[in-house]
């Protein structure tokens, strides 16, 4: 539990630092654009994360692109469109819904569902199946029979045909 708590700290402290001192824009309204901006585009070495908490070089990298995209003046949009134009959409944290990226949206609730609903009828099946008789028929009495006459008591004198290991009523 102590190993996971502090890979835990760890990893929370890993992305705290991410954007370095000295990647941070002198106008507090720009850095909080930038950094609005960097936390919808994802890191193209980690792919789960943002570039604003990435510590990959290729994030930094990034982050100081966008900064400088929006210290010359363009806005959110045209530095979102440029990265886009250079990366394709999988720049993108949550990438738009189109004709290209129909199946990434609508694969998982359908696979949920076709899931779903396999479980639901194999459940249904085995409640409605018959279910097995629970006592042997006459031939199994018999067989079962036989195989324990011909087994020693666990004592070692042979079985007289009682129940398995003596003890008559």
């Amino acid at each position: 539990m102590r190993a996971f708590l502090a890979a835990l700290l760890l990893l929370g402290a890993a992305g705290a630092a991410a954007v370095e001192p000295g990647e941070r824009l002198s106008d507090p309204a720009l850095e909080a654009r930038a950094r609005a901006l960097s936390q919808e585009l994802r890191c193209l070495v980690c792919q789960n994360q943002s570039i604003d908490d990435s510590s990959a070089p290729l994030a930094r990298d990034l982050r100081l692109l966008v900064r400088e995209r929006l210290q010359a003046g363009d806005g959110d949009a045209a530095v979102r469109d440029y990265l886009v134009a250079r990366y394709g959409d999988f720049v993108l944290l949550r990438p738009p819904v189109k004709a290209a990226t129909l199946a990434l949206w609508l694969a998982p609730p359908i696979l949920l569902a076709l899931g779903a609903a396999i479980a639901f009828v194999a459940f249904r099946r085995r409640r409605r199946a018959p279910m097995a008789a629970a006592g042997l028929s006459e031939a199994e009495r018999a067989r079962l029979a036989e195989l324990l006459a011909d087994r020693p008591d666990p004592d070692g004198s042979p079985h007289t045909g009682g129940p398995p290991g003596g003890g008559g009523r």
